[in-house]
């Protein structure tokens, strides 16, 4: 009789200065069965040591870290260990902070006052291929977008080399959904679709608009004309 194989542990590694911040996701991280902390460094350089010869599955890092910027983190691991899905966990909420991380490699952006069970839900989300990013931050970066579409359209306006992007109606709603920052959870229960299903069709929205993650699909679907942002705004 053939034994089912246990599935590896995902390893984590985490980069965080506050001490009491390091510990609070420390133990969510080591009280999930599934995952395994593999080590929880306090500053940059230790981070960029520490990867030279090791490879997780998922990097949580803050960016304001006392010998430089997670960014570097950041930028070095999704060079280094393009595998690694990488999520920030910090307390800025500013645009610039949040477009740096997703331009360096990051598919999540966390605040650090979430629960326990939002940072589980969170890396299996990341490790699943979805891009966790806390409410505030989608609406921020919204709001970024929405006050430099005009000028950005008369920069972008000759379209005629640009390949034409068609969503299905139901891939424009998951879009919408996300694009606001509700979860996977709640964009299934609001279209009545299974959680599995939702994250088919996200993963044909990222093909069709050749991108990898949750940030840079709102920003390339904005780019292209493909979000209502005022739709968006009165929700």
């Amino acid at each position: 009789m053939l034994q089912a194989v246990a599935q590896a542990p995902v390893t984590v590694l985490l980069v965080e200065d506050d001490a009491v911040t390091r510990r609070m996701f420390s133990l969510a991280v080591q009280e999930e069965p599934s995952f395994q902390l593999q080590a929880a460094l306090d500053s940059m350089q230790s981070a960029l040591d520490w990867l030279e010869g090791q490879s997780p599955d998922i990097l949580l890092v803050d960016l304001g870290l006392p010998d430089g910027s997670g960014i570097e983190v950041i930028r070095y691991c999704a060079c280094h260990s393009p595998a690694t899905h990488i999520m920030v966990i910090t307390t800025s909420s500013d645009e610039d902070s949040v477009v740096a991380s997703i331009e360096a490699g990051a598919s999540g952006y966390l605040l650090k006052d979430v629960g326990r069970m939002d940072i589980v839900a969170s890396i299996r989300e990341l490790r699943e291929g979805g891009s966790p990013i806390s409410p505030t931050i989608a609406r921020k970066l919204l709001a970024k977008m929405r006050d430099a579409r005009p000028a950005q359209q008369e920069v972008d306006a000759p379209q005629d080399d640009k390949p034409q992007i068609a969503l299905t109606k139901r891939e424009s709603s998951i879009l919408e959904l996300i694009a606001r920052g509700d979860t996977y959870v709640e964009v299934a229960r609001q279209l009545s679709l299974s959680v599995g299903t939702v994250q088919t069709h996200i993963k044909n929205i990222y093909d069709k608009l050749s991108v990898h993650s949750r940030g840079e699909a709102v920003y390339e679907a904005n780019r292209r004309g493909l979000l209502q942002m005022d739709r968006l705004k009165s929700r």
